[in-house]
């Protein structure tokens, strides 16, 4: 199976996302990408939308229910959050929805700051594989893909999916 471009699913993503923002009234939206392809992804959408506002940043390392198996990546950067996160409509941005583990950590990360009026999550890429039951209201594509494959986004610029083999135990 042919990966998507991301390149092609951007437009689109943008309109979706363009019409739900219009059906909930909301004319600010502050935007956040999750460190590091969602925040390429929403650098993408911004440059599409030809808006120059401040992007917000998360690294949600610290959130992750996860932590104390994987321990501390090396490469955890701050989260940066250029304005209030209180009361504001914020437009949520992964690359690659997988389990929903990362997402819930964003949120976890992002109530920590304050309390949003709302949140669009937004992915380019859902593979249907959730253990949690979250879903974006704005997505590129949906893959089902084997359990041993995954996909990782290559950025910033051109983005480009590449597939990505799991490594499995010797028995």
């Amino acid at each position: 199976m042919t990966l998507p471009d991301p390149e092609r699913l951007l437009p689109e993503m943008n309109a979706a996302l363009d019409r739900l923002l219009a059906s909930r009234g909301i004319e600010q939206p502050r935007f956040i990408g999750i460190r590091t392809g969602g925040v390429w992804v929403a650098q993408a959408l911004l440059a599409l939308r030809a808006e120059q506002q401040p992007l917000g940043i998360l690294d949600v390392s610290f959130y992750r229910d996860d932590f104390t198996q994987k321990g501390l990546n090396p490469q955890v950067q701050p989260s940066a959050l250029p304005f209030e996160v209180e009361g504001q409509h914020l437009v949520l941005i992964d690359d690659v929805l997988l389990t929903g583990r990362t997402i819930r950590a964003a949120l976890n990360e992002l109530f920590d700051y304050g309390r949003p009026a709302s949140v669009i999550l937004v992915c380019l890429l859902d593979l249907d594989a959730r253990e949690l039951p979250i879903r974006p209201d704005v997505v590129g594509a949906t893959l089902s893909l084997a359990a041993e494959q995954r996909v990782k986004l290559l950025g910033p610029a051109p983005l480009a999916l590449e597939y990505q083999a799991l490594a499995t135990a010797a028995n």
